[in-house]
């Protein structure tokens, strides 16, 4: 009981630090975009236009997103899987990393989040790439054949082992899963949460570990995002 009450305090006071330092860790997040990142109106118009239409505040940031698309360029990606698209922002920076003839498969779950995310793949111009498939992702995922070159699962938290069991069998030997926001600012850390979130967390946590197919760490983030991380695992 000792060592679960230390984690509960670990996790606190993580949340007051991250409440306390996030002004910082955003000011470097938009130092580093701005030295490393052209300006990009189709990017920002697929943001002010998630934002429009009322979708939540939680696609990934644009460091993120141009890790994801560095990652499927040196992985000379030509098949990507992505379960979850909001309003497609991720999607745009995968699909930009893809040759001409690829595909990219990408699973929502909300008819009127696929409906901002294909306006916005059109004024991309990579809409031509895009298999966007609303529904459960679960329904969708059975229906898929492998071979895919990288996965990115940034949906609900809560399916987050299921999704991750389905993309060790939809990904190649040497592709490589994405899972996003796998620390919640430390929340993890605390064994008597009820957020689901949280406990869906700790059973991809478990998920993963006991994965014999795969070989994975995880990467904690700071920035506009606030305190988080994601597991990158490799299929063996």
């Amino acid at each position: 009981m000792r060592h679960a009450a230390g984690r509960s305090g670990v996790a606190q006071r993580n949340r007051q630090t991250g409440h306390v330092n996030q002004p910082l860790w955003s000011a470097v997040d938009d130092y580093w975009t701005t030295k490393l990142h052209a300006p990009d109106d189709t990017l920002a118009a697929a943001a002010a236009d998630s934002a429009a239409g009322g979708l939540p505040p939680i696609a990934v940031t644009a460091p993120m997103g141009k890790f994801l698309h560095l990652l499927a360029r040196a992985q000379g990606a030509r098949r990507i899987l992505e379960i979850g698209t909001l309003g497609g922002y991720s999607t745009i920076w995968l699909a930009r990393a893809l040759p001409s003839d690829g595909e990219l498969v990408t699973c929502e779950i909300d008819p009127h989040h696929a409906e901002v995310a294909a306006a916005n793949f059109v004024r991309a111009g990579v809409d031509k790439l895009i298999d966007l498939r609303v529904g459960p992702a679960r329904d969708t995922l059975a229906t898929l054949e492998g071979g895919f070159d990288l996965a990115f699962i940034d949906a609900d938290k809560a399916s987050g082992a299921d999704y991750f069991r389905s993309c060790v069998r939809l990904v190649r030997t040497g592709g490589v899963i994405i899972v996003d926001n796998v620390v919640r600012a430390g929340t993890i850390l605390d064994p008597g949460s009820a957020d689901e979130a949280v406990i869906g967390t700790w059973r991809l946590a478990n998920a993963i570990a006991a994965e014999p197919g795969v070989d994975a760490t995880v990467m904690q983030t700071v920035g506009g995002k606030r305190h988080d991380g994601f597991v990158m695992a490799v299929v063996q």
